[in-house]
C-alpha cells in the first residue's frame, strides 16, 4: 500500500535519502555509501527498506552495478528539494536563535524572511562560516524603524515607501498576483480582472505597515474597498483564501506552493504587478559582514 504523509513522517530516514541521491551523484551504490559514510551492507539494507516502505523499486541491480529506475530518478529530485529545504530550515533557525547583539543582525519583512533570507543565509554561512547571523522578522514599517534607530545595520523591506534618510538598493524583483479559491466566482472568468474591479472588491489583506499593504495602496489606490479581514502573515491569508473567505493579492513567492498543488487559483490581471524588494541601511553603506550579506542578496 502506498504510504501517506503521516506514515512517511514516522519512518523517513534521511541518511537513506542521502544514499539514494549519492547513487545519482556518484554512479554506484558502493561509491554512494562511501560518500555518506555508510557500510556497504548497511547501505544495501537501508535501500531495500526505503523501497519497501515507499512501495516501488528505486534501483535496478545487476552484475554491472546499481542504476536508478525512472521512479528512483524522480524520487532523487524530490529528495534534493527536501535537503534544500532542510538546509534553509537549519540556517534560518540558527539565525533566529542568535541574540540580536551578537555578530551580524539582519531585519527582514515577512515575505523576504520566509522565502529569500534562508537561501541567502546558507550562501553567507558558506562564504563566512565564522560569522553568526541574527534574523529578526518584522513588517516593513518595523524594519524601517529598526534600521533608523540603529538596531541593525541592514534590513530588507517590501514597501515602495523608503524614507529619504535611509539608503537603499534593489535586492529582488517580486511578482504580485491575484489569487482566489477554486470555488470563487472569479475562478472561471475569461477576461483579465480590471483595476476598477479589484478596487471595489473587499480582499483578505496584510496589516497596515506591511509592504504588501503599502504596495496595494500605491498600485490600486487607498480608496479601494475595506479589507474583509487584516492578518499579519502570508500563510494566514493563504489559508483564509483557500477556505473561501475572499480573494487576496500576494507575492508569488508566498502562494507558489498553493498554486502548484491546486489549492489556489491565479486570477489573470490586466497588467503586470511587480515590486522591488529592497535592502535598506543607514549612513554611507554597509561594511564588513553586512556588505558581504548584501552582495549575496543582490546576486553578486
Amino acid at each position: 500500500m502506498p504510504p501517506d504523509a503521516a506514515q512517511i513522517e514516522h519512518w523517513l530516514h534521511l541518511p537513506s535519502l542521502r544514499l539514494l541521491t549519492g547513487i545519482a551523484d556518484h554512479g554506484s551504490l558502493s561509491a554512494a555509501a562511501r560518500a555518506v559514510g555508510m557500510e556497504q551492507s548497511n547501505a544495501s539494507r537501508s535501500l531495500r527498506t526505503l523501497e519497501r516502505r515507499l512501495g516501488y523499486t528505486l534501483v535496478t541491480r545487476s552484475t554491472r552495478g546499481s542504476t536508478l529506475t525512472a521512479e528512483g530518478i524522480l524520487t532523487v529530485e524530490w529528495a534534493r528539494d527536501v535537503f534544500e529545504s532542510l538546509g534553509k530550515l537549519v540556517a534560518g533557525a540558527a539565525a533566529l536563535a542568535t541574540p540580536a547583539d551578537e555578530e551580524l543582525a539582519i531585519c527582514a519583512s515577512m515575505t523576504v524572511a520566509e522565502h529569500l533570507v534562508p537561501g541567502w543565509l546558507t550562501a553567507f554561512q558558506a562564504r563566512m562560516p565564522t560569522v553568526k547571523t541574527a534574523l529578526r522578522i518584522m513588517n516593513s514599517q518595523q524594519v524601517i524603524e529598526a534600521i533608523t534607530s540603529g538596531q541593525a545595520p541592514l534590513g530588507f523591506v517590501e514597501t515602495p515607501e523608503i524614507p529619504g534618510h535611509l539608503q537603499s538598493q534593489t535586492a529582488w524583483t517580486d511578482q504580485i498576483v491575484v489569487v482566489a479559491a477554486t470555488g470563487h466566482p472569479w475562478a472561471n472568468r475569461q477576461q483579465p480582472l480590471t483595476e476598477a474591479e479589484l478596487a471595489r472588491t473587499p480582499l483578505v489583506e496584510r496589516e497596515k505597515g506591511s509592504g504588501t499593504r503599502a504596495f496595494l495602496d500605491r498600485a490600486i489606490g487607498r480608496q479601494r474597498s475595506r479589507p474583509i479581514v487584516e492578518l499579519n502573515s502570508n500563510a494566514a491569508i493563504c489559508q483564509s483564501v483557500i477556505a473561501g473567505m475572499g480573494p487576496a493579492v500576494l507575492s508569488r513567492l508566498a502562494v507558489e506552493g498553493a498554486l502548484k498543488d491546486g489549492r489556489l487559483l491565479e486570477i489573470p490581471y490586466e497588467q503586470p504587478l511587480e515590486r522591488q524588494l529592497t535592502a535598506i541601511w543607514k549612513g554611507a553603506g554597509p561594511a564588513g559582514a553586512a556588505r558581504d550579506f548584501l552582495d549575496i542578496a543582490a546576486g553578486r
